[in-house]
């Protein structure tokens, strides 16, 4: 190959590169010259058989051949791909199968607590709600819990001054209604309390409580206990078994603890606490201006997560909060 060749070479490769209007020519174009065989490629092998004169020239016009086709080839692939990938994003093929949506859904609290509002709605009960940071007139004073009771010690609440805690049940939403509402009245009030208890199976420091309050005249256990075997075997079916034991709370008398037969996942069979309930005290009418001789009522509170494990099989309260997709997405 002589001097001449070498340029005729880099003209032949453009001209070539010039007609090549896609990425499968463009490759074999490659191949044909920039390759490691490729022709322009070897003309830089053919300079040593050159007379030594004519060495210094070869090389500078083998090297911008060279140069020249390489660059126009980079700017040509650049352009190619380009137009490639808008056809690309232009195309759509209406036959291949879209891409699902991750969808939410609501947590099983929220899924249990509607269920519950639901339920009591078709009972006739309307639905109140009250702030979570309570003063202690309303989380004690009103419910009859005087300053000697062990519930108001610092170690059984979360307070944030010496006036002001995380409401630790929400008959505090029950004195709120029943200072501003003339009776008769029959709500639920759904919502988070907050206790330090120890953490366990079947215990939080944070959990839900749904509460249940009726005042009229005439009002007695019997309407009580009837409302509360009708909202448990609407829930958990009619098959369920519970009880009814007598019990202690300030703000009620006479009072009640509503359990559940539990049976665990090794078969064995136990009453768990539901919550309590119970005849309003006529103290608590007096505190928020109810004439106690005219009127009477009952109220209770249930656990929500418990209703939950009960219902669905759940062993552990823990699972409710740990945020596990693998667990929350089976409900």
């Amino acid at each position: 190959m002589n001097i001449d060749e070498f340029e005729n070479l880099g003209k032949k490769a453009l001209a070539d590169l010039r007609i090549v209007e896609d990425l499968e020519t463009l490759e074999q174009f490659r191949i044909k010259y920039l390759a490691r065989k490729g022709q322009v490629t070897q003309m830089l092998t053919q300079i040593g058989s050159l007379p030594s004169e004519q060495r210094p020239r070869a090389g500078k016009l083998a090297n911008k051949t060279k140069n020249e086709v390489t660059t126009a080839y980079k700017k040509l692939k650049e352009k190619l791909e380009k137009t490639q990938q808008k056809g690309t994003k232009t195309l759509v093929d209406v036959t291949i199968p879209g891409i699902p949506p991750n969808v939410g859904k609501k947590h099983i609290i929220t899924q249990t607590i509607n269920e519950l509002l639901e339920i009591f709605s078709r009972m006739g009960f309307n639905v109140a709600y009250g702030p979570e940071v309570e003063n202690e007139w309303h989380n004690f004073v009103a419910l009859n819990i005087g300053p000697e009771h062990p519930a108001r010690t610092p170690s059984d609440n979360f307070y944030i001054d010496n006036n002001t805690l995380l409401r630790s049940q929400t008959s505090t939403i029950q004195i709120r209604v029943m200072e501003n509402t003339k009776p008769p009245i029959r709500i639920v009030a759904p919502g988070r309390v907050y206790r330090p208890d120890t953490v366990d199976a079947t215990h939080m420091y944070m959990f839900h409580q749904l509460e249940a309050l009726v005042v009229d005249e005439n009002i007695s256990m019997v309407d009580m206990k009837t409302s509360i075997d009708h909202f448990i075997h609407a829930f958990l079916g009619k098959n369920i078994k519970w009880r009814f034991r007598p019990s202690f709370f300030p703000f009620t008398e006479p009072s009640g603890e509503v359990d559940l037969l539990w049976v665990n996942k090794n078969g064995k069979k136990d009453w768990i606490e539901m919550g309590g309930c119970g005849m309003v005290d006529p103290n608590v009418f007096d505190e928020v201006g109810i004439d106690n001789e005219k009127y009477t009522g009952w109220a209770f509170g249930f656990g929500v997560e418990r209703l939950a494990m009960k219902k669905y099989g759940i062993n552990d309260i823990r699972l409710f909060f740990e945020n596990d997709l693998r667990f929350l997405k089976q409900f």
